[in-house]
């Protein structure tokens, strides 16, 4: 039986505050793996396969190194590296799933428990259209609900925003719903708000195939949406941020 693993349904929205105010909003579902639990879905769900492509599926080659090694090793590897304790851990994703094959992740969060189920580090992973990936990792040193975490802009993401920002992120820990907003600002003031919320339902096989046909071309939404909300964000005549670096994998340590 599963248990750790859920659907979620909801919404992401994007708010631009400056130079124009820009807004979109679209409805998805993500899925949040018990990473323990994988086999047990692959084995449980008919349309859902680990590694192999059915209707909706999940890849390792999707997260953390992207070269289709272990996802809780790597998760390991850099929490060892940020000096936090990976005794009995678990690890659960919040992310999309690939639907017939593809997938696109702008944003996937970890959340790491302890032996004790306390939250103990969260991991974003963050996507861009050009392939490439950062991973921002953070201590959870307070036992707080919402989440509080904040850094320095890493990674470039959009071709319209300039590096030189900060992120404030604010995240539920998931239960019967999912939040997770990020406010970006830069030097002169709030630039864009994002948050994905969504409300809990049971893995299963029925809840699956029903979050699949409401959302059929989910990826392709998700990718269209970006692009299409580019091409207006140029008409509106907002300056194009040209990306400088070139990269695959990038991981920083935020505490």
């Amino acid at each position: 039986m599963i248990k750790n693993s859920s659907i979620y349904i909801g919404t992401v929205i994007h708010k631009r505050f400056k130079p124009k105010v820009h807004f979109f909003k679209y409805n998805v579902f993500s899925i949040l793996i018990d990473i323990s639990e994988i086999d047990l879905l692959d084995r449980s769900l008919k349309i859902f396969s680990y590694n192999r492509f059915n209707v909706v599926s999940f890849y390792d080659v999707d997260h953390g190194p992207r070269d289709g090694t272990s996802i809780k090793d790597w998760v390991i590897k850099n929490l060892k590296n940020n000096q936090i304790n990976t005794e009995e851990i678990k690890i659960k994703l919040l992310c999309y799933p690939r639907i017939f094959g593809y997938v696109f992740n702008p944003l996937s969060v970890f959340y790491i428990y302890n032996k004790k189920s306390e939250l103990i580090s969260i991991l974003y992973e963050v996507k861009n259209t050009f392939g490439e990936q950062h991973t921002y990792i953070f201590k959870n040193k307070k036992n707080e609900n919402p989440i509080k975490h904040s850094c320095k802009k890493k990674f470039h993401v959009s071709p319209f925003i300039v590096m030189n920002c900060t992120y404030f992120f604010k995240i539920l820990k998931p239960s019967e719903k999912i939040s997770v907003i990020i406010d970006e600002y830069d030097e002169e003031g709030k630039l864009l708000y994002a948050s994905q919320d969504g409300n809990r339902i049971e893995l299963n096989n029925k809840n699956l195939f029903l979050s699949y046909l409401k959302h059929p071309f989910m990826t392709l939404k998700i990718i269209a949406a970006i692009h299409f909300e580019a091409f207006k964000l140029w008409t509106k005549g907002i300056k194009f941020i040209k990306k400088e670096l070139k990269i695959k994998n990038n991981i920083s340590n935020e505490n």
